[in-house]
């Protein structure tokens, strides 16, 4: 298997892409993570991967979107781009994942991409203005990597993201990729209507025979304003997905990325261990794409070092949602989450001014967290991996009991079975 991927990464991808993928993603991202490690011993802190959502507009209306894709459009700019990028890689940090919306929407992305070529950059979307001249100029580039996400078949496609001919449409820009020798991915947000479809042996066989070289499931989180719960994942499907995962990690030659888990198999939030935030379409600074208020902004005449490591509601938040759980607080204790909005009067940073009620509505459910049944890595690569530089760097074993953040208030039992 290691040498099947081995012959197809210099066989299917373009050689200077593959280098600057090894240099900047590889070397220069392993040092991030280290500056990151020794940065915590020292009690400072500073994420070394940001997720930036650069716009809000998308041309699509998918289902259990948080986004406000139809609303007046909000955009980071190219000055403010430029700043928070240069004051992110003076913290060591070169890796960034670029979301919107639609971020090829943003119509300076390009040049965004084109002004920071020490920086590797993940651009989640939805593929459809991904055109033969934009895919030549991302070859030329060779510092990004598209990251296009199918969500079911062509008729589940049309469902889920409320379009027509949105599976043609995303294939002709996944083709477009694959063309111009792209190291590509492709993404998935698993629900009840595409399962059973894109969690097979088969669909991995064909993104192979494509040649896709790496692809990423999410699981569904019920959030926003139309949350559509009945989509969200059972604990037993999502203990088959990790168990999918886990298996095609061993087999098959292509990357299969997730951010939930560690090496042991034990579940993990990437916010609360500190190894990403998020920061929306007006520069707000939030824990995770789905969490939607703030309290710091990318446009705080502060060095962005001191306005994320200051930040008291960003550092109660990890040591909140450490302390209750491994999986996601926002599924499992929504009101432990509305209580820290509350006490830091975190600003609602969507523009429909909903969120803080969309959170009071949330029933808790089970997230990736089922400490009965962890399925350890069996890949060694992975294995390795998780181990040194991407775990739960002790976030778990620290963190504060809930009563410290939140005094006055009595945890609450946990979705199923305790959980």
């Amino acid at each position: 298997m290691y040498l099947k991927m081995a012959r197809r990464l210099l066989v299917e991808t373009d050689k200077r892409l593959l280098w600057k993928f090894i240099y900047l993603m590889g070397f220069k991202g392993i040092r991030s993570m280290q500056r990151f490690k020794k940065r915590l011993r020292r009690g400072e802190y500073f994420p070394p991967f940001l997720y930036i959502s650069i716009i809000n507009s998308c041309n699509l209306r998918c289902q259990g979107c948080w986004v406000d894709v139809a609303a007046r459009q909000q955009k980071i700019d190219l000055e403010a781009m430029d700043r928070l990028l240069r004051e992110a890689k003076a913290m060591g940090n070169v890796f960034f994942g670029i979301l919107g919306g639609e971020p090829f929407l943003h119509r300076e992305l390009l040049d965004i991409l084109a002004r920071h070529p020490d920086c590797y950059f993940q651009v989640f979307t939805n593929g459809h203005f991904i055109t033969d001249e934009v895919a030549r100029r991302l070859r030329r580039l060779g510092n990004v990597t598209p990251l296009i996400s199918v969500e079911g078949n062509e008729i589940i496609s049309d469902q889920r993201r409320k379009g027509q001919q949105v599976w043609n449409r995303t294939m002709q820009g996944l083709h477009n990729c694959l063309k111009h020798k792209l190291l590509t991915g492709v993404c998935t947000s698993l629900c009840q209507s595409n399962i059973d479809d894109l969690l097979t042996e088969q669909w991995i066989d064909r993104l192979i025979e494509l040649g896709v070289m790496y692809t990423w499931y999410h699981t569904y989180r019920p959030v926003g304003p139309d949350p559509v719960p009945e989509l969200a994942l059972t604990p037993q499907q999502q203990r088959r997905v990790r168990e999918f995962v886990v298996e095609m990690r061993a087999k098959k030659p292509i990357a299969i990325i997730d951010a939930y888990y560690d090496h042991r198999g034990r579940a993990l939030c990437p916010a609360a261990v500190g190894v990403t935030h998020h920061i929306g379409p007006g520069g707000d600074i939030e824990p995770c794409p789905i969490i939607q208020f703030a309290t710091e902004s990318i446009h705080d005449p502060r060095p962005l070092g001191e306005v994320i490591s200051q930040s008291a509601f960003l550092r109660e938040f990890r040591q909140l949602a450490a302390s209750a759980t491994r999986g996601c607080i926002v599924l499992e204790r929504p009101e432990l989450l509305r209580q820290l909005v509350e006490k830091h009067q975190a600003r609602d940073t969507t523009q429909r001014g909903t969120a803080l009620e969309e959170l009071e509505r949330m029933q808790p459910r089970p997230s990736q967290y089922d400490p009965e049944c962890e399925v350890p890595e069996k890949n060694f690569f992975y294995r390795l991996a998780k181990r040194w530089w991407f775990n739960d760097f002790g976030a778990y074993a620290q963190a504060p009991g809930v009563e410290a953040i939140l005094p006055h208030q009595e945890p609450q039992p946990v979705g199923d079975n305790g959980r």
